[in-house]
C-alpha cells in the first residue's frame, strides 16, 4: 500500500524501496502459497526500477516473473517493460521485434500491409464517424485488446525512428482496434502518430485537426498514462501552425505526465523537445545554458544515455556562442561508445559542428562537417519534428555559402531544396518560417548575382525577425546581409548591418559570437584605412 501511494505521488525511488523491502519478507515458497501478491509485488517493482533506471534491478525483477508466472497473460506486464526497457538502451530493433512478437501472440498482427492502402484504408475509416462520435466511443474491455494497445503505442515511437516508413500500419492497427473494440488510453497515441503523418506529408490542415482531436481524446479518455507521448507528438505538429513562443510550455506539460506515468524516457524526450523549441525560438542563451545542464544531469540519472549525449552536443555549441571557455562534462565510457557508434548521435555531432563552424566563418570545417552529415544516410523520424525545419534552414545557409565559393552546382542544389521547404512551412505558420525563407531567398538570390532582389530578402528577412522576436536570426540576417554589401563594396552599408549584428547577438546572449565578429569588423576597417581589398 506505502508502494502504491509513493507511486501516485510519482516517487518511484521511494515506492520501489517499499516493494523491494515487501518482497524480501515472503517467504520461501511464496509463488506457491501467495501467488496473486507476489506477482503483483515483482510487477510493480519491475516499473518502479525502469522508470528510476536501474537497468541491473528490471533484469532481475523480469526473470523472476517470467520463469514463476503460470500463464503468459501474468507475463505481460512485465514483458511490456522489458520491452520499453531495450527501446530506451538503444536496442530499438530487438524491442520491436519482441513487440511483434507478443502482439502475434496476442493475435494482433501490425506490419505487412503496403503503407499507401493502408493510408487510405485510414482515411476511409476516420471518415465515416464526425469527431463529436469519435470522442463518445465506447471504452474498450477486453484484457487482451487493452494489453495489445499497449504493445502498439509503445511499438510507434521505436518505429517512427527506425521504420519511418511504418509509422502509418501501426496507427491504422491503434485506430482500427480502437474503433472495433472502444477507445483505450492508447488511442490517443494513435490519432497523434496519424496526423503527425499527415503534416509530415505537407498536408497540415488535416494533420493539425488530428492531433487536436488526439488531445480532446485524451482529456476525454482521463487516463494520462501516455499522456506524454500524445503531448511530444502533438506538440511537434503544433510548433509547425502555431507561433513557436506560443508553443513552448506544451513540452513541460508532456514533461509533468511523463513523469506522473512513470515513463522516464518519454519524460527526457520532452525535455529534450522544450530545450531544442526553446533554442529555436531564440531564447536567452545564459538561460537555455541553464536549462541544458539540468536536462543533462535528469538524462544521466535516468539512464538515458543516447539523449543525454546529444543534449552534451547542443550545450557545447551553446558554451561556444556564449564564449564561457567552459566545456561539458566529458562522457562516461558508455557515453562514449554511443558518441562513436550511433548514427543518429553521429548525424547530430556533424550537424551542430557545422552550425557552430558557420556561426563563426569558419568555412572549412563548416564544410567538412556538413559534409559528412549529409554522407548519412537519412535517418529523419517518421512523423514531423521541429528539427526537420531547423536543420533544412541551417543546411540551406551553409550550402548557399558553399555554392558561392566552391561554384558546384549540387550546394546549390541543396540550398535551393531547403528553400521550397521554408517556403511550405512559411505557407503553414508565417509567423515561425517567413523570416527563414526570406533569409534563405536572399542568399539563393546572392548566388545568382540578383543583388536587387537580395537586398529587398535581406530586408525582409530582418523585419520579419524583429516582427516575430527571433532575436537571434534578427542578428544574422543582419551578419549576412552585411557580408553581401562587403561583396558589393558598400562600405557604410557594410558597416551598419555588422554593428546592428552585434547588438542583436548582444541581446540574445551569445557573447562569444560578439567578440568574434568585433575581431573581424577591426580587421576589416583596417584593411580598408591601408586601402586593402577585403
Amino acid at each position: 500500500r506505502a508502494g502504491k501511494k509513493a507511486m501516485e505521488m510519482s516517487d518511484y525511488e521511494t515506492a520501489y524501496s517499499y516493494f523491494d523491502c515487501g518482497i524480501s519478507f515472503l517467504r520461501k515458497k511464496h509463488w506457491e502459497e501467495h501467488y496473486t501478491l507476489s506477482l503483483e509485488m515483482f510487477s510493480l517493482a519491475a516499473r518502479c526500477a525502469h522508470t528510476n533506471g536501474d537497468h541491473t534491478s528490471l533484469k532481475l525483477l523480469i526473470a523472476e516473473v517470467v520463469t514463476k508466472a503460470h500463464f503468459f497473460e501474468d507475463k505481460l506486464d512485465v514483458l511490456y517493460l522489458e520491452t520499453c526497457a531495450l527501446a530506451s538502451s538503444s536496442r530499438l530493433a530487438e524491442s520491436i521485434e519482441q513487440g511483434l512478437d507478443i502482439l502475434s501472440k496476442l493475435g494482433v498482427e501490425a506490419h505487412g500491409a503496403n503503407v499507401e492502402a493502408c493510408v487510405q484504408e485510414t482515411k476511409d475509416l476516420l471518415s465515416a464517424h464526425t469527431d463529436d462520435e469519435l470522442l463518445n466511443s465506447k471504452q474498450m474491455t477486453d484484457p487482451t485488446m487493452i494489453m495489445a494497445m499497449k504493445f502498439l503505442g509503445k511499438l510507434e515511437m521505436g518505429i517512427t525512428q527506425i521504420m519511418p516508413q511504418s509509422v502509418p500500419l501501426v496507427a491504422f492497427k491503434i485506430l482500427q482496434l480502437s474503433l472495433t473494440h472502444g477507445m483505450s488510453p492508447v488511442s490517443p497515441v494513435g490519432f497523434a502518430y496519424y496526423g503527425s503523418s499527415l503534416a509530415k506529408q505537407g498536408n497540415f490542415n488535416e494533420g493539425y485537426h488530428y492531433v487536436k482531436l488526439a488531445l480532446s481524446l485524451l482529456d476525454k479518455e482521463g487516463s494520462r498514462e501516455n499522456a506524454g507521448e500524445v503531448i511530444l507528438i502533438c506538440t511537434q505538429v503544433k510548433l509547425y501552425v502555431e507561433p513557436v513562443q506560443a508553443a513552448l510550455e506544451y513540452h513541460h506539460e508532456g514533461y509533468t505526465a511523463a513523469m506522473a506515468s512513470g515513463d522516464s524516457s518519454l519524460a527526457v524526450i520532452n525535455l529534450f523537445a522544450s530545450n531544442a523549441a526553446h533554442f529555436f525560438a531564440g531564447a536567452n542563451l545564459q538561460r537555455m545554458q541553464e536549462l541544458y545542464t539540468e536536462a543533462i544531469q535528469f538524462s544521466e540519472q535516468r539512464k538515458q544515455l543516447i539523449f543525454m549525449v546529444q543534449l552534451q552536443q547542443v550545450q557545447r555549441a551553446l558554451l561556444n556562442l556564449i564564449g564561457t571557455g567552459e566545456k561539458p562534462k566529458s562522457h562516461s565510457s558508455e557515453g562514449r561508445d554511443i558518441s562513436v557508434s550511433n548514427s543518429s548521435v553521429l548525424r547530430s555531432h556533424h550537424y551542430q559542428t557545422a552550425y557552430v563552424s558557420f556561426i563563426f566563418r569558419s568555412y572549412d570545417d563548416t564544410v567538412e562537417h556538413i559534409e559528412k552529415y549529409f554522407a548519412f544516410q537519412e535517418t529523419t523520424w517518421g512523423n514531423l519534428f521541429l528539427a526537420h525545419a531547423v536543420h533544412s534552414f541551417v543546411t540551406g545557409l551553409i550550402s548557399f555559402w558553399v555554392a558561392r565559393k566552391s561554384k558546384e552546382q549540387k550546394w546549390y542544389q541543396r540550398g535551393n531544396q531547403s528553400k521550397l521547404a521554408l517556403r511550405g512551412w512559411a505557407d503553414s505558420s508565417k509567423w515561425t518560417f517567413e523570416n527563414k525563407w526570406y533569409l534563405l531567398e536572399a542568399e539563393e538570390s546572392f548566388c545568382n548575382n540578383d543583388f536587387e532582389s537580395a537586398k529587398s530578402y535581406y530586408k525582409k528577412a530582418v523585419t520579419s525577425a524583429k516582427q516575430h522576436r527571433f532575436v537571434h536570426e534578427e542578428a544574422l540576417a543582419h551578419e549576412l546581409a552585411a557580408y553581401f554589401y562587403l561583396e558589393l563594396g558598400e562600405r557604410e552599408q557594410t558597416t551598419e548591418h555588422f554593428m546592428l549584428a552585434h547588438e542583436k547577438y548582444l541581446e540574445w546572449g551569445a557573447l562569444g559570437k560578439c567578440d568574434s565578429l568585433l575581431k573581424f569588423v577591426e580587421f576589416m576597417k583596417d584593411l580598408w584605412h591601408e586601402g586593402g581589398k577585403s
